[in-house]
């Protein structure tokens, strides 16, 4: 007779085996993406929206970084509030206060074009844009000197619509689930985003940065258009490409800075992004299970003797992809970070788990609800 145990367990390792060689893929992709030299001309005048949702960790930093670029060419910097009230309105005063030489302002305005609020802050910015540039950026992230120059001198080709850029994991806090969450950008995003890109099936507009002409924007109806879908960055790409316009991942890595007080607020923020990738794409969220081997590894050691090998390979692999990738971000080997990958990958794990099922995301303290068509309704 077959043993059951046998069957799974075979089957686990074979998944194990095919998500190792995966890893290695991803590990390569990464290598790649990080010898690739970023644009340094032309640089194109430009206006930078930025809209702000309370004084979340970090935002101070994070918004002198964005006064600090290093870009020749004309820069209107406009920080948006959707309250006078907003706890992010003291911090962007006090930013701007410090960087007299930056053309930027504070706009509070109220006004809601759809339920997705920061796409209302975006319509209500994009309306005291000075600059023929669009370049879109959320409050969590924090660039290096030579981010917008990168993300828009590839404007300069009439062929491109859009430049967007993947990211890098930055944890606010010493605490345990803000490292965790970077540890997430890093060793499961970047590596899957880089491999998804190199074969061409990414498709990718990643949304805490997107430059884009004004007129590009104008051609597709506005920021408005976008005001009621939850993944208003994946419509504003698929807009632009039937334009028959390319959209460009440029080679620099901001970082998203991660904030999580717990593991309850650590699974919430997570899951919004796992139940918005499914919704878009059911099959390739599924297919991302492959990308978690140490979970197959793990049932094969326990079920069949030779199961061990799928485990250790498993380990290996994903081992590999952790230096690789913080080699190219440059951060120095530290075996307290590395020990944490096994936690990691299983939390990952059961994130994509319970994102395979249907469900409502939380957004900025509201709970939503997502239509097969991509609209949002509240909850």
């Amino acid at each position: 007779m077959v043993d059951p145990a046998a069957v799974i367990g075979a089957l686990a390792g074979l998944l194990a085996l095919a998500g190792s060689v995966t890893a290695g893929l991803a590990a390569r992709a990464v290598w790649r993406f990080g010898r690739q030299v970023p644009r340094a001309a032309p640089a194109l005048p430009a206006t930078l929206l930025k809209p702000l949702h309370g004084a979340e960790p970090g935002l101070a930093e994070n918004l002198a970084a964005t006064l600090a670029q290093r870009h020749a060419a004309p820069v209107q910097v406009l920080f948006g509030i959707p309250d006078p009230a907003d706890g992010a309105g003291p911090v962007a005063r006090a930013a701007i206060a410090a960087a007299p030489g930056a053309e930027a302002a504070l706009l509070a305005d109220a006004r809601q074009w759809g339920p997705n609020r920061k796409v209302s802050q975006l319509v209500n910015l994009a309306a005291r844009a000075r600059h023929g540039v669009l370049v879109v950026a959320d409050a969590d992230m924090r660039m290096p000197p030579h981010w917008l120059t990168a993300v828009t001198a590839p404007l300069a080709d009439p062929g491109v619509g859009l430049v967007t850029c993947l990211y890098r994991g930055e944890a606010a806090d010493a605490g345990l689930w803000s490292r965790l969450a970077a540890l997430g950008i890093d060793w499961q995003f970047l590596p899957n985003a880089c491999l998804g890109e190199a074969m061409g099936r990414a498709n990718g507009c990643y949304g805490a940065t997107m430059a884009l002409r004004a007129e590009t924007l104008a051609r597709i109806g506005g920021f408005e258009v976008l005001a009621g879908l939850l993944a208003d960055d994946h419509a504003l790409g698929s807009a632009v490409r039937r334009l028959g316009l390319a959209v460009v991942v440029a080679p620099v890595l901001p970082g998203h800075v991660m904030a999580e007080p717990g593991p309850l607020a650590l699974a919430a923020h997570e899951l919004r992004w796992a139940r918005t990738l499914r919704a878009l794409d059911p099959a390739g969220y599924a297919g991302m299970g492959i990308t978690y081997p140490l979970v197959p590894g793990l049932a094969a050691a326990l079920l069949v003797p030779f199961g061990w090998v799928a485990l250790l390979l498993a380990l290996a692999a994903r081992l590999g992809v952790a230096l690789v990738v913080d080699r190219v971000l440059g951060k120095p080997w530290r075996l307290a970070r590395i020990l944490l990958l096994p936690l990691r990958d299983l939390l990952s794990f059961a994130i994509w788990g319970a994102g395979l099922a249907r469900g409502t995301v939380t957004w900025q303290g509201r709970r939503y609800r997502m239509r097969p068509d991509g609209s949002m309704v509240e909850a």
